[in-house]
């Protein structure tokens, strides 16, 4: 048993070249998954829909039982917002067993795409580019989070009772026309609930599409801590910390 427990503890928490490429694996398997909550979106979910709901129900289910078995703290684990939303996305795909089709929570599986966040310091290791752009890419990362969670969360709320939520790209259109004041008007959300749905997205979803747009013209800075002060991120010419005067050593590539 305990042999099977490293295996795992390995494949989830491991430096290995197998380790890295099933961690990859994982994540297509969940942008998969949002692609299928999409797509299924514009279907009656009759045919196949449910027995393909199963198949990636008990695959979820294997997933999280297995980050469960390898984790050192049980209890921290059960409460992280991750693991609460696999457990989300395991009950909307196994309701299939009794027949029913829990629509409020179809769309609520998106939430598998906040395991983006556990990659975020393989991809540190494993790509320069990502190095070099992490700002950006963390903000469009949590921008797109956003997004999808909140096009899930008014679609799963309004698609039965709004006649203006008809499918997935609905909810999305309204979010981002939302999200940017455009405000065309032509789908507005109902009752009180949607009116405190459209107020967050506002609010939240603003400051961070605010957020993004001044990572990306801001001047960019060299992730680079001083030794001194801590100070991590400095102009890229810049020869002392602009907060304590200390020289710091930037590496450059030199004049072309």
């Amino acid at each position: 048993m305990q042999e099977w427990v490293n295996k795992l503890r390995d494949l989830y928490e491991g430096e290995g070249a197998h380790a890295h490429q099933f961690r990859y694996g994982l994540l297509c398997f969940d942008i998969g998954t949002i692609l299928y909550v999409i797509a299924t979106s514009f279907t009656s979910h009759g045919g196949l829909v449910p027995v393909i709901d199963i198949i990636l129900g008990v695959l979820i289910l294997a997933d999280f039982c297995a980050r469960l078995v390898v984790s050192q703290q049980k209890w921290r684990f059960l409460v992280n917002p991750i693991t609460l939303a696999d457990l989300v996305a395991v009950a909307s795909f196994l309701v299939s067993i009794a027949g029913g089709d829990a629509g409020f929570l179809r769309v609520l599986r998106t939430l598998r795409l906040l395991h983006a966040y556990q990659l975020l310091d393989r991809l540190r290791a494993d790509l320069p580019f990502f190095r070099q752009k992490e700002p950006v890419l963390i903000a469009a990362i949590n921008l797109g989070v956003f997004i999808f969670v909140m096009t899930g969360l008014i679609y799963a709320t309004q698609h039965r009772s709004n006649p203006e939520i008809d499918n997935y790209v609905d909810a999305l259109y309204f979010t981002v026309t939302t999200l940017t004041t455009t405000g065309y008007g032509d789908i507005l959300l109902e009752g009180t609930f949607g009116r405190l749905i459209s107020v967050g997205v506002m609010i939240i979803g603003v400051t961070l599409f605010l957020r993004l747009a001044q990572v990306i013209f801001r001047p960019r800075k060299v992730r680079q801590p001083c030794q001194i002060c801590g100070l991590m991120l400095h102009d890229p010419d810049a020869v002392h910390c602009k907060h304590c005067g200390t020289t710091i050593n930037i590496a450059t590539e030199g004049v072309y």
